[in-house]
């Protein structure tokens, strides 16, 4: 008998699911933080080089091709900007080519942004957020934070900020792993990552902070006014799984359009298609965007932390599989 139509994931993990989701929802309205909806669709995508956008083809009033969003960041920033004070927002996200033990093409992302927030209090709010949302179902300890180079010197023995490309590779190469083919001493950034998700990841256990990311690493971040090195950035890990990823929100819309552009410029280098800028988005930043922090965290991930599921198809009712 074909099996296939069948859950992915159990009914026990499904309903862990719904209760988590309203713990989410709990902590927020306590808080007097709005709950939003915003578009999955919209005629602009991001241009992260590292990003795929699923599109589609719309047939009716200005038709034309649409993208399905990556993150409802675009859009809860024109809120933003329009005045809705601080907000959040439960919804599903869309990411072409990602699949694999923590990847599905199809998530459920957890975002919101705080107004006045600074970055430290943000970090304190979403360890208050994942504290409340697993009480009774698993126990977390102190957490520990970490600048991005002190990670590195930790875990690395060398400097995530100055260290070339060459002494990354040796890094990964000691590590026995093989980077691949094709990377030159330009990608200073993609062997940051390699080091990092490779080698130190996977050293990481409990809750632990990183701060302080390369400036070119700031993607939609304010540069540190302390030092220009680093970004107002951080993440967020849970026994080497990164669950969240926040910044202080860079609001100079000129320096987001430089960014974008610079951003399509990788993409045609890696023979990757041009993405149309979010004209909306560069407007609400250039009429005013207020003083935030806000915050991506993959909700799966944290199911998958609070199930002590292996893959992300387990706490899935289905799987890309099965879709």
């Amino acid at each position: 008998m074909d099996t296939n139509w069948q859950p992915t994931a159990s009914l026990e993990v499904l309903r862990l699911r719904a209760r988590l989701m309203a713990r989410v929802r709990r902590f927020f309205a306590a808080r007097a933080v709005l709950e939003v909806e915003t578009p999955a669709l919209s005629t602009a995508a991001t241009p992260a080089p590292h990003l795929e956008s699923f599109s589609v083809v719309y047939h009716g009033p200005a038709s034309g091709r649409l993208h399905l969003h990556t993150s409802p960041e675009f859009p809860m920033k024109r809120l933003l900007a329009a005045g809705s004070g601080s907000i959040y927002q439960l919804c599903r996200v869309f990411r072409d080519g990602e699949a694999g033990a923590r990847h599905n093409p199809e998530f459920t992302l957890l975002e919101w942004y705080r107004v006045g927030f600074s970055l430290a209090e943000l970090i304190a709010e979403v360890e208050m957020l994942l504290r409340a949302v697993l009480t009774g179902v698993r126990a977390l300890p102190l957490a520990e934070h970490y600048a991005y180079q002190a990670l590195f010197q930790r875990y690395a023995h060398l400097d995530g900020l100055t260290a070339t490309s060459a002494e990354l590779r040796d890094c990964l190469l000691q590590q026995g792993y093989q980077p691949p083919t094709g990377m030159t001493d330009a990608d200073i950034d993609v062997w940051r990552d390699l080091v990092l998700t490779h080698i130190i990841e996977p050293q990481l256990s409990g809750l632990v902070f990183v701060t302080e990311y390369p400036a070119s690493q700031a993607a939609l971040a304010r540069i540190s006014p302390d030092n220009a090195a680093v970004a107002e950035r951080f993440e967020c890990y849970l026994d080497g799984m990164e669950l969240a990823n926040g910044f202080h929100e860079l609001s100079d819309a000129e320096e987001q359009r430089r960014r974008f552009e610079r951003e399509n410029v990788a993409r045609s280098a890696l023979g990757r298609p041009i993405m149309p800028l979010d004209e909306a988005l560069l407007a609400a930043l250039a009429a005013g965007l207020p003083d935030c922090c806000g915050v991506a965290l993959g909700f799966d991930r944290l199911l998958m932390r609070a199930a002590d599921a292996k893959h992300i198809k387990d706490i899935l009712a289905f799987g890309i599989d099965r879709a």
